[in-house]
């Protein structure tokens, strides 16, 4: 239900930060600091999550459409 995907969702996003800390160690590129701030403009923050999920949903579009295509060819 939606305590389990809240949950996971948490996990999922610990385990992404702490997957770019080890990845940036050395690199000098604050990846990990960056996700763990909060955003000083709540309106900017929440377009931006806006932009990144219509991207999310038209490449998820597109990926679906190129697998019937296939599908389509192959039979």
């Amino acid at each position: 239900g939606a305590k389990f995907v809240h949950v996971f969702y948490h996990f999922a996003r610990y385990v992404m930060i702490e997957n770019m800390k080890k990845l940036s160690v050395g690199t000098g590129i604050p990846f990990a600091e960056a996700v763990m701030q909060r955003p000083r403009n709540m309106y900017i923050a929440k377009a931006r999550h806006r932009v990144a999920y219509s991207k999310l949903l038209q490449i998820l579009q597109r990926e679906h459409f190129v697998f019937q295509e296939y599908r389509r060819k192959a039979q």
